[in-house]
C-alpha cells in the first residue's frame, strides 16, 4: 500500500556544488518515482521533492548516507510544502545571490574512470591531458565565483563541442554538470616551449632523460622537473633554483614506484591515492635509486603520485621518478600565471611544458606526514584548501585572521565555518605579500564575508600584523603567538580547553619583552596563565643566531658553565675568531633579547653535534638532528625542573600587561597551585650533551638521548602542571611537534600519565595553523564581551 504523499524543501550545505551533487539527486529522485527539481544557489544546494511518504524519507536517507564521493555534507534540512501533483523530476538553472554559504570543492585527483579513458586507445579522450569529470579534476584553482558553474570558471573560453555538451546535459552520464568537462575537439592545448617534438609529453619526457630543467604547468601553478635518478641534474635545478639543501619532492607512477623508493605503511597508502595526493614524508630506502641532491642528508622523502592526467601521463611516459618542486627562485611564491612564469623562470628551466587554461589561484602541493597511524599536516594547500575546518561554537561577528609571519596562512570564519587558506609563504617580500592580499580578498568574495574583527600577531614588525593594523572600520584583536598556537590545536579538536598547552616553536613576541618559543600554557580559547617554559638564553645578533645555529650553541653553552665551558669542544675551534665576540654581544644585552625558544635549543644542540652550524632555510638545524638520531636509543638526558622567581604572564583578552584576571585563573581556586612558572632547565640537557660528547658517544646516540630528555622533562612539567590545576588535557602545537620522535615520546609519556593528548590533524602544528588559532580565540572573546 502506497503511503500519502508529502512534499519537501530541502536545502543542503557543504561541499556540494562541483561534485556531481544535483545529479546523483536527479538520478536518486528518478529511481524512487519522485517529482520536483533540484538547483544550487549561493547557500549549496536546494531541492522541492514531491511523492509517497516513504520513499521521501528514503530519499533523505541516501542523500545523507551515500552521497557522492568528493561531497560533504555540513547540514540538511527539510521543511514540509503543500503537495503540487507534480510529475517529473529536472535539473533547474543556478540561482545567484548576495547572501553566499555554498562552499567550494578542492581541486581533486584523476579518478579511476577518467584515468581508464586517459589509457585506452579507443577512447576519444585518449591520452588528452585535461580529461576530468564531476568526481575529480580542477576545482578551487579556477573557480571566479559562486555559484560553480562554468561561465565563472577559468574554463569560460572553452566552448562546449557538440559531443561534450551532450555528455553535461545527460543525466545519465557521469559529465552530467560537471563544469570542466572537455575534449582535444574544444578544451584546453598541451604545447612544450624550448624544445622540438610532435608529442609534447614524450618530448618532454627527452628533456628530462638528457639532464635538463623542465617546468610543468600544473593545477595551481608551475613546478619545476628534473630526473630524480640525475645527481647532475638535481644539482644544477638547485643551482638555478637558489635552494642548498631543502628537500625536493619527488613524483613516481604508483604504489609500486613508490615502494621501491620508500617504506609504506596502510595509513601512507592511503594518502598516496587518495583524491587529495599530497607529498607524503616516507622513510626512505638505504639503496632508493634517487640521487643523493634531491635530498641531502635526509632519511627520508617527500613522495607524492600523478594527481592530474599531464602528471599521469609524463610519469608514464618517462617511466622513472621525477622530482616536481614549486617553480619559483628561493623564496618567491609559486609562479602560476604564464607569462610572470616565463620571465620568472626563464633562467632555471630548459624548456616548459604548458597549457592555455589559466589558474585563477596559485596554490602549492600539500605535505603531510603518518603518526601514530594518523596525518599530520605540514603544509596544507592542494586538495585541501578552501575546504573549511567547523569550529564547535558559531562566531558572533565574521572573523579574519592574519596568521603570522613564516608559512603564513590566513584564516576566515564566518559563524562555525573557518576557511583556512592555502599555503601563503613566508611575508619577506613583496610578490608574497600581494599574494596574501589577493587571497583575502578572493575568499572574501567567494564566501561573501565581510570581517568585523580581525585578529593579528602581536609582533608589531610582521607585514601580516601591518596589514591588520592598516584596516578601517573593524575591531582588532591582538593574539599572543603561542596561544594561537595552542587555541589552533584545540579549534582543530573542536574543544575549547582548558588544556595544559605546550608550545614549542621558533620564536613568537613574548609580551614580557622576550622572545617566547618553549612555552607551557594553562590555556582555554579566551586567555592564558604562562605557567611554565624553557630557561631563558641571548638570542645574540637577533635574527643572524637564527640563520646560524653556532651562535646559540655559544649562547647556551655560556648559561650551561657560568661563562666558563670546557675546553676542547670542536664547535668553539671551528668559530674562534667570532666565538669571544659573540659571546660578548650576548652578555651586553644588545641585539640579543632573551629567549625561551625550543627550536633555538635543538639549533644549539645541532651545532654542538656538529650537526649544522649554519642553515639555509628554516627549521634545517633542527631537522637535521632529527634525522641523525638513533632510533634504537631509548635514554634520555636528565633535566631539572625549577620555579622562576617572576610572576606568571597573564592575558584574558580585556587588559594589556600582565597579572590581569584571567578567564582561566588561579584567582578563585578553579586552578589552585600554579604559583611561580616552571622553568625546564636548558642548562642540565646542554651539559648532558657535552658530556656524552667528551665521553665519545656517537652522534647519533647522543642526538636520540636529547629528543628524549627533552620530552621526558616536558611530560614530568606538564604533569606536575595537570596535578596542580586538575586539568587531564594537554594540547601540543608548534612547529617543534613537526619532529616524530619528540611528538612520540612526549605523546607516549603523557598517555602513561593517564592524561588525554591533542595532536593537530585538520591544520598544521607550524605557523600555517596560527590564522586558525587567531580567529577561534577572537570569536571566543568577541561572544563573551
Amino acid at each position: 500500500m502506497r503511503s500519502a504523499s508529502a512534499r519537501l524543501l530541502i536545502r543542503v550545505e557543504g561541499i556540494v556544488q562541483g561534485v556531481g551533487f544535483r545529479p546523483y539527486v536527479h538520478s536518486l529522485a528518478r529511481r524512487l518515482e519522485l517529482a520536483g527539481w533540484v538547483g544550487n544557489d549561493a547557500h549549496g544546494v536546494f531541492v522541492e521533492v514531491e511523492g509517497p511518504s516513504d520513499a521521501l524519507t528514503r530519499f533523505q536517507e541516501g542523500l545523507r548516507d551515500d552521497p557522492p564521493p568528493l561531497a560533504v555534507i555540513h547540514r540538511m534540512t527539510a521543511t514540509p510544502l503543500p503537495v503540487r501533483g507534480e510529475r517529473g523530476f529536472r535539473i533547474v538553472p543556478s540561482r545567484r545571490g548576495d547572501d553566499r554559504e555554498t562552499l567550494i570543492s578542492p581541486d581533486v585527483a584523476t579518478c579511476a574512470d577518467c584515468l581508464a579513458e586517459l589509457f585506452d586507445p579507443a577512447d576519444r579522450r585518449y591520452r588528452y591531458p585535461f580529461v576530468n569529470c564531476t568526481n575529480c579534476g580542477p576545482r578551487f584553482t579556477i573557480i571566479r565565483d559562486v555559484p560553480y558553474d562554468r561561465p565563472v570558471t577559468t574554463m569560460a573560453g572553452f566552448a562546449m563541442c557538440d559531443a561534450c555538451a551532450a555528455e553535461y546535459h545527460d543525466p545519465a552520464d557521469r559529465r552530467f554538470h560537471a563544469q570542466p568537462t572537455c575534449c582535444p575537439a574544444c578544451g584546453p592545448t598541451l604545447r612544450l616551449r624550448g624544445a622540438q617534438g610532435d608529442d609534447p609529453i614524450a618530448a618532454a619526457a627527452e628533456v628530462l632523460r638528457a639532464g635538463a630543467v623542465l617546468a610543468v604547468k600544473g593545477l595551481g601553478g608551475h613546478h619545476l622537473a628534473v630526473d630524480a635518478r640525475d645527481e647532475a641534474a638535481a644539482r644544477r635545478l638547485r643551482s638555478r633554483k637558489h635552494r642548498e639543501d631543502k628537500p625536493f619532492a619527488v613524483m613516481v607512477p604508483d604504489l609500486d614506484a613508490a615502494r621501491r623508493l620508500c617504506l609504506l605503511d596502510l595509513a601512507a597508502e592511503r594518502l598516496l591515492t587518495g583524491p587529495r595526493r599530497p607529498i607524503v614524508l616516507l622513510p626512505r630506502r638505504p639503496d632508493a635509486p634517487v640521487a643523493e641532491a634531491v635530498a641531502p642528508g635526509n632519511r627520508e622523502l617527500g613522495i607524492m603520485l600523478p594527481y592530474t592526467p599531464l602528471h599521469h601521463l609524463l610519469a608514464r611516459e618517462l617511466g622513472r621518478p621525477y622530482v616536481l618542486t614549486s617553480g619559483n627562485v628561493a623564496e618567491e611564491p609559486i609562479a602560476f600565471r604564464d607569462e610572470d612564469a616565463f620571465k620568472r623562470l626563464s633562467g632555471v628551466a630548459d624548456a616548459f611544458l604548458t597549457h592555455d587554461r589559466p589558474i585563477h589561484i596559485r596554490t602549492d602541493d600539500s605535505v603531510v606526514r603518518v603518526v601514530r597511524g594518523r596525518e599530520l599536516p605540514l603544509r596544507r594547500s592542494r586538495g585541501y584548501a578552501p575546504q573549511p575546518v567547523w569550529l564547535a561554537r558559531p562566531a558572533p561577528r565574521p572573523v579574519l585572521g592574519c596568521g603570522a609571519e613564516l608559512k603564513n596562512t590566513f584564516c576566515l570564519l564566518k559563524e562555525d565555518r573557518a576557511f583556512v587558506s592555502h599555503h601563503i609563504g613566508d611575508l619577506e617580500n613583496y610578490e608574497t605579500l600581494r599574494s596574501f592580499t589577493e587571497g583575502i580578498e578572493h575568499f572574501r568574495r567567494l564566501f561573501a564575508i565581510t570581517p568585523r574583527v580581525v585578529a593579528h600577531d602581536l609582533h608589531p614588525e610582521y607585514l601580516s600584523t601591518k596589514y591588520a593594523l592598516a584596516l578601517d572600520d573593524v575591531d582588532l584583536v591582538g593574539v599572543q603567538h603561542h596561544h594561537a598556537h595552542i587555541a589552533a590545536c584545540l579549534a582543530d579538536n573542536r574543544e575549547a580547553g582548558p588544556v595544559i598547552g605546550v608550545a614549542f616553536d621558533g620564536t613568537g613576541y613574548g609580551p614580557d619583552g622576550t622572545i617566547w618559543g618553549g612555552e607551557l600554557l594553562v590555556a582555554d580559547l579566551t586567555g592564558y596563565v604562562r605557567a611554565g617554559h624553557l630557561s631563558p638564553v641571548p638570542l645574540p645578533g637577533g635574527v643572524t643566531a637564527i640563520r646560524q645555529p653556532w651562535r646559540m650553541a655559544a649562547a647556551h653553552l655560556d648559561a650551561a658553565y657560568d661563562g666558563a665551558p670546557p675546553t676542547g669542544l670542536d664547535v668553539v675551534a671551528r668559530h674562534r675568531p667570532d666565538w669571544d665576540a659573540v659571546r660578548a654581544v650576548a652578555r651586553s644585552g644588545v641585539n640579543s633579547p632573551l629567549t625561551s625558544s625550543a627550536g633555538r635549543l635543538f639549533d644549539a644542540v645541532a651545532a654542538l653535534l656538529g650537526v649544522r652550524d649554519i642553515v639555509n632555510y628554516e627549521g634545517q638545524a633542527a631537522i637535521e638532528l632529527e634525522q641523525r638520531a638513533d632510533p634504537r636509543e631509548t635514554a634520555g638526558h636528565p633535566a631539572r625542573i625549577d620555579r622562576a622567581d617572576q610572576p606568571a604572564v597573564r592575558d584574558d583578552g580585556r587588559l594589556p600587561g600582565t597579572g590581569d584576571p584571567l578567564s582561566v585563573r588561579d584567582s578563585d581556586g578553579r586552578f589552585p597551585g600554579i604559583g611561580d612558572p616552571l622553568v625546564i632547565r636548558a642548562d642540565d640537557l646542554i651539559r648532558a650533551v657535552v658530556d656524552d660528547l667528551r665521553g665519545g658517544l656517537p652522534v647519533a646516540t647522543v642526538a636520540a638521548r636529547f629528543h628524549h630528555g627533552l620530552a621526558d622533562v616536558t611530560v614530568a612539567a606538564c604533569a606536575r602542571l595537570c596535578a596542580a590545576t586538575g586539568i587531564g588535557t594537554v594540547a601540543l602545537s608548534g612547529g617543534v611537534f613537526q619532529n616524530r620522535l619528540l611528538l612520540y615520546r612526549v605523546t607516549d609519556g603523557l598517555e602513561r600519565h593517564g592524561l588525554r593528548v591533542l595532536v593537530h590533524q585538520r591544520v598544521p602544528p607550524n605557523d600555517g595553523g596560527i590564522s586558525l588559532g587567531q580567529v577561534a580565540i577572537a570569536a571566543a572573546r568577541d561572544a563573551r564581551s
